[in-house]
């Protein structure tokens, strides 16, 4: 079912959801049309203009952090769906997608609570002082059109900052996993997330639910994550809006192995980020450049492990998503037949005499022997193969591993640390891993170069696209350096809002502490302080100063001094 405004709305029209492990039917998923994309539209920008508008950022920390634990507690619940939707292994599920979502809301709301804006004073040449303060604020409504390899995981890796930020959103998830996006509407509700600020519509991209919502002009940003051709599309359907984008697409990745690597570590870890979730994750292997001294030991080692990986059970490896997509990938499996390359393992379709058989399983597969130009070496398959090819020199390396129109994410495996810097410092990517992958400290910056996407995510890059930066510069000659005893200060914790315009007095400040206090003051004007809006008219008459305090003791607050006389 869609999720607009706070119900469950069903349109009539359903498409079938398929189990990829056997065809079965789970359940029919409701399209939404595109009147009901434009009501989800209007919810978010409603709830943007209510309540959700006069929520301070510790109010959607502690929001943000009820969704987090409202996710564990319906763990298997969300365990459940994700399985169903995308046929993983149950060790993947409960140990990676699972306990992500739930810790994408953790990071960001906290990440959020810490963030600071930056002041800066300006000394003019006629002697005059003035202030630039940043200030942010929501970007509007931000529609996430979400993928199917990583449904959970992605989702909240765009939702959780996007509220944190005080946004509404739209979330497209795809076509071919539905359920655990619709789960979060009961537990956005659960944790009292107002209505209209989360809102869910299910469909397809060209003339359904992911066009209808690319195209809205009520939509304000637009983030997307899954194929360039799709964000292409996107593109074009967002540029009559000039809206602000955020795309994370394809990749054609590359592992450089040099022959001091340590060996074994380098053969497991290829074997990781080729197969891993059936090669369906944009940071996977695709392409293996090996120092042609351990080529042969290399590739005989990395095929035995690639046949003794287990398929269709609770670990090891699970079906592609659908069949058409299994279909496309087998296609590239022949293509190495055609291209002049074979396979040193895999390249078929696994036999279980079972229901499994149903499913859409494929062999992860080891292909040898072909050209850099082949189509194999160039584009992208999204399937559990990797293609392996021998170079002689660094210099050599690096210009194969930059061969491509894609720049993603690249591994590299050597011991020499000189090396390593060097390389790594070469290959045009976005992430480049050095001896592991997909090791990830999420408030680092994730993103490719070139058809691998715009933007980047994580952390305060996150933060950033999710905000809109504003500067204020204020200029007089109220604005002084005083020193006084009689100075009251507030911290950022401290209960500031609109209901009490005067703030309460949570201290003084010690007199030891009275260096580079900074006043500034301004009548009748709206100042933003730690989140909070104080209308400085408000407090004239008790105060005449008001803004940031800096201390050489490291304490740092918000300042009102009582009124003083000349």
């Amino acid at each position: 079912m869609n999720f607009v405004g706070g119900k469950f709305v069903d349109t009539g029209v359903y498409f079938p959801n398929l189990n990829p492990r056997n065809r079965q039917h789970i359940a029919d998923v409701c399209e939404a049309d595109e009147s009901l994309v434009d009501c989800a539209v209007s919810s978010a920008r409603t709830a943007l203009s209510g309540i959700w508008a006069e929520t301070t950022v510790k109010d959607r920390q502690e929001l943000l952090h009820k969704v987090a634990n409202a996710i564990e507690a319906h763990f298997d619940e969300f365990v459940a769906a994700e399985i169903a939707d995308t046929g993983k292994p149950l060790d993947q599920v409960k140990s990676l997608d699972i306990p992500r979502g739930a810790a994408n809301f953790r990071l960001f709301a906290d990440l959020a609570a810490q963030r600071h804006d930056a002041c800066f004073y300006t000394e003019l040449n006629s002697g005059e002082r003035a202030v630039n303060l940043t200030n942010t604020k929501p970007v509007g409504v931000v529609a996430i059109i979400s993928p199917w390899n990583l449904p959970m995981l992605l989702t909240t890796w765009k939702l959780a900052p996007a509220l944190a930020c005080g946004n509404a959103v739209v979330v497209k998830p795809s076509e071919e996993t539905p359920s655990t996006a619709t789960l979060l509407a009961d537990v956005m509700q659960e944790a009292g997330i107002p209505d209209g600020v989360y809102n869910v519509v299910h469909g397809f991209g060209s003339d359904s639910a992911g066009e209808f919502l690319s195209k809205n002009p009520g939509i304000d940003a637009i983030t997307f994550t899954g194929e360039s051709k799709t964000g292409s599309d996107i593109m074009k359907s967002a540029a009559a809006g000039v809206k602000n984008i955020s795309f994370e697409l394809g990749g054609k990745n590359a592992a450089i192995v040099f022959s001091d690597a340590d060996f074994n570590r380098a053969v497991n870890g290829t074997v990781e980020s080729s197969f891993m979730n059936s090669g369906q994750i944009c940071l996977s292997t695709e392409r293996v450049y090996v120092e042609r001294k351990i080529y042969d030991e290399f590739v005989s080692a990395l095929a035995k492990k690639a046949e003794k990986l287990q398929i269709g059970g609770e670990t090891g490896l699970g079906p592609l998503i659908s069949e058409s997509h299994r279909i496309k990938v087998l296609a590239y499996y022949r293509l190495v037949d055609e291209e002049g390359g074979k396979f040193a393992a895999g390249g078929g379709v696994p036999k279980f005499q079972d229901e499994r058989d149903s499913g859409f399983y494929i062999e992860p597969s080891v292909a040898v022997g072909l050209d850099q130009s082949a189509r194999c070496m160039q584009e992208e398959i999204f399937g559990p193969i990797c293609c392996v090819a021998p170079f002689d020199t660094e210099d050599e390396a690096v210009a194969l591993a930059n061969d491509s129109e894609y720049g993603l994410a690249s591994v590299v495996w050597t011991r020499d640390l000189d090396r390593a810097h060097r390389v790594s410092a070469r290959v045009r990517a976005g992430i480049i891993w050095v001896n592991t992958w997909y090791l990830r400290d999420l408030r680092t910056p994730f993103g490719g170069i070139g058809k691998s996407g715009i933007g980047r995510e994580g952390g305060q890059y996150s933060l950033d696209f999710y905000s809109e930066t504003s500067n204020i510069c204020i200029k007089g000659d109220w604005f002084r350096w005083r020193s006084d005893s009689r100075c009251r200060w507030f911290d950022k914790q401290c209960p500031m809002t609109h209901e009490n315009p005067n703030l309460p007095v949570v201290g003084k400040i010690p007199a030891s502490q009275h260096q580079n206090l900074v006043w500034l003051w301004q009548a009748d004007m709206h100042v933003q302080l730690a989140g909070e809006q104080v209308r400085a008219s408000d407090t004239k008459d008790k105060f005449d100063c008001i803004g940031p305090v800096g201390f050489s003791a490291g304490v740092a607050g918000w300042a009102l001094s009582e009124k003083m006389k000349e």
